[in-house]
């Protein structure tokens, strides 16, 4: 059972992030992308909890069957809300009996549209404390480069950060657009005491009605990279869709090679659920798989 802290001690890892189906359409399109991304041969896979209380099972689901029937490696994520302590001590079990060694341990946010029954617990810090207690798990946490939307400021935020991550073994960040946010966020922590590996979180924009939406998670994106969309949409009459597409996956090219050039432990994709943008900044890195394994056809 390979535990990602251990991958990390041996040399850097290359990471996709899939969310789990809610339904038998959006399970036909995670099978098609699996069958994309395995032959790069990624050295984990990590498992989103979408949906609030009711994507437990599925999130359990989809981890031990790529557990079971393929040569990945997954990595569950987990959050408080919404759980007492003895039902989040009952995953933790589920998973570990099922095989999954990687966890990423996370707050989480109210489900939109729901009241929250349960919360006994309310800080990632504490879920990581369980987790070990429970034993077993290489432990994951979430980072923010540009600080996380309800912090009140940069310096608690980062405090509370190394707080968390002293505890974990490597941490995750958010998505972000610019090299010096990650590597302050690295020169931070470490201002702190705290020299574990961060991996930094890849998003290409594919369109440019992301961008709200991408500020609303904390990450800004900044002005010369909209004016690079913007021109690509506008200099292309018969496919701007395409052409801005292009241009975010170039960006995110040149950000993961200037992340690799600082000496980036990683690099961790966040796919939703697709996988042309993936395999396009691969070929772009010539990040060449040793291996190319492929998902049971029974997945």
């Amino acid at each position: 059972m390979t535990q990602i802290s251990e991958m990390l001690k041996k040399g850097r890892t290359f990471s996709f992030e899939f969310f789990p189906p809610k339904n038998d359409e959006e399970q036909a399109q995670l099978v098609r992308v699996l069958h994309d991304l395995v032959p790069l041969s990624p050295s984990f896979v990590s498992v989103t909890y979408r949906g609030g209380r009711s994507s437990r099972k599925r999130t359990h689901d989809l981890v031990a069957g790529l557990k079971q029937t393929t040569a990945l490696i997954p990595m569950a994520h987990l959050i408080c809300v919404d759980h007492t302590r003895l039902e989040l001590a009952e995953i933790l079990l589920d998973l570990r009996k099922a095989g999954v060694v990687n966890l990423m341990a996370l707050g989480g946010d109210p489900p939109k549209g729901e009241d929250q029954k349960y919360g006994e617990l309310t800080y990632a810090i504490e879920l990581v404390e369980l987790a070990q207690a429970i034993g077993g798990f290489s432990i994951g946490v979430a980072a923010q480069p540009q600080g996380h939307p309800d912090s009140s400021d940069m310096e608690s935020d980062r405090r509370h950060l190394a707080e968390k991550l002293r505890k974990a073994d490597f941490a995750i960040t958010q998505f972000f657009f610019e090299v010096d946010h990650y590597m302050a966020l690295v020169d931070d922590l470490s201002a702190l005491g705290v020299d574990k590996p961060v991996l930094p979180g890849i998003l290409p924009i594919e369109r440019l009605s992301s961008v709200g939406s991408i500020k609303t998670m904390g990450a800004s994106v900044p002005p010369k990279m909209i004016e690079k969309l913007e021109n690509a949409q506008n200099s292309s009459s018969k496919d701007p869709t395409g052409a801005v597409k292009r241009a975010g996956i170039e960006m995110a090219v040149e950000l993961c090679q200037k992340l690799l050039d600082k000496g980036c432990p990683g690099l961790h994709f966040y796919t939703l659920n697709r996988s042309t943008a993936t395999r396009e900044i691969y070929d772009a890195l010539n990040l060449n798989p040793a291996t190319s394994e492929t998902p049971n056809s029974n997945f």
